[in-house]
């Protein structure tokens, strides 16, 4: 009987040795991704921040960073009042995942550095006084799922790149300063549901290759420059819910009557411009505000 009960205290302290074992090795991670860490809090002003890190304690104590087998994969710093710039090193910390840094109030450019984070699968820089560019190295970012960087002052235009991001389902680029035209090769983001383009400079007409995004929800494109006609492609978004193309130049919505009204929630285009005397078969909901609110509602839901 000492025996068995011996064996059990041997075979629990084992156990209990693991656990810890196990615990204090996740926690530590390398100096590497320490010093990247640092680094984003030294430049975006970490002791004023709303939620400061204690700096002398495990990496995995911090605000918003959690860390798996020793590695960080994730920093949500929400609204958290992170005021600077983001330094070119955050592209070292390979193993992440996910980088929250949505409602603060960074400023510059976004570092061409983001694009060597390989794993990462959500981007949230919206809500922000970003600026520059977007670094046509993001469409190296093969497992990016969402990329949100709406409400800043990003400038030039959307690059051509994106369109290699195959995993990306939600792009929203809104309320920025990008001008030209819309790339053709956002038509092959095959899994896109939702692509945000409101409020922008961009002219020329929509690419037909739009059309070919099936698995798209929501398209909003209102307020910016666009000119041309509807794409008789639009007729092939089964599964589109959303469509706001108002404010703009368009100037022919011919094929808008090709597309089937029954299965919009949002339908907003500019019916003066369309044509005088038919039928409006559609539904005309302003819904730019909430549609907006909505976003911010689901940042917030987020934190």
């Amino acid at each position: 009987m000492i025996q068995q009960k011996l064996q059990r205290a041997c075979v629990l302290g084992v156990i209990i040795f693991c656990f810890v074992f196990t615990t204090v090795v996740n926690a530590v991670v390398p100096k590497s991704e320490k010093a990247v860490l640092l680094e984003l809090y030294t430049s975006t002003q970490g002791q004023k921040w709303n939620t400061v890190w204690d700096i002398d304690t495990p990496v995995d104590t911090w605000y918003g960073v959690t860390v798996q087998n020793g590695h960080v994969v994730e920093i949500n710093l929400f609204r958290n009042n992170l005021v600077g710039s983001l330094p070119e090193s955050i592209g070292e910390l390979k193993y992440l995942v996910s980088l929250n840094l949505a409602f603060n109030i960074i400023s510059g450019e976004i570092p061409k550095g983001i694009a060597q984070l390989n794993k990462l699968e959500v981007l949230k820089l919206e809500m922000n006084r970003l600026e520059g560019g977007i670094p046509a190295e993001m469409g190296n970012m093969k497992s990016l799922v969402k990329l949100s960087a709406f409400n800043n002052f990003l400038s030039g235009k959307i690059p051509e790149s994106l369109g290699n991001i195959q995993t990306l389902k939600e792009l929203n680029l809104s309320s920025n300063n990008l001008t030209g035209r819309i790339p053709s090769t956002l038509g092959e983001l095959s899994k896109l549901e939702s692509l945000g383009l409101f409020e922008n400079k961009l002219y020329g007409s929509i690419p037909g290759e739009l059309g070919k995004l099936g698995n798209l929800k929501e398209l909003v494109l209102a307020n910016n420059e666009l000119g041309g006609e509807i794409p008789k492609e639009f007729g092939q978004l089964a599964s589109l819910k959303v469509l706001q193309i108002q404010n703009n130049n368009i100037f022919s919505f011919d094929h808008i009557e090709g597309m089937d009204s029954g299965q919009f929630l949002v339908f907003d285009y500019d019916k003066a411009k369309g044509e005088a005397g038919k039928e409006n078969k559609y539904k005309n909901i302003d819904a730019i505000k909430t549609r907006m609110a909505d976003t911010k509602f689901e940042d917030e839901m987020e934190e």
